[in-house]
């Protein structure tokens, strides 16, 4: 994988930031629908590039390293900065 097939996968998926595997499958499920060859718009060249693109971000997703230290915990959840109340 090289970076400029990483951002096309990512503009393909119209992906800002912070998107989740939950996410990402959802968008996939809604474009494989849209662009499938027996669509109008779809063709089997779409749908491949799709499918391909969808390998490309989840195997990226699966393979991200997290930071587990407070900054990053805060930047991901930040109505839980308080998470020693969780429990009570």
């Amino acid at each position: 994988m090289d970076y400029e097939e990483f951002e096309k996968a990512v503009d393909l998926f119209g992906i800002l930031t912070g998107t989740s595997k939950k996410e990402l499958k959802q968008k996939y499920l809604k474009l494989s629908k849209k662009l499938h060859p027996d669509t109008e718009e779809g063709s089997d060249e779409k749908f491949q590039e799709l499918q391909e693109a969808y390998e490309l971000l989840s195997t990226y997703i699966d393979s991200f390293k997290y930071s587990f230290d407070e900054e990053e915990f805060k930047a991901q959840f930040p109505p839980f900065t308080n998470y020693k109340n969780w429990n009570k």
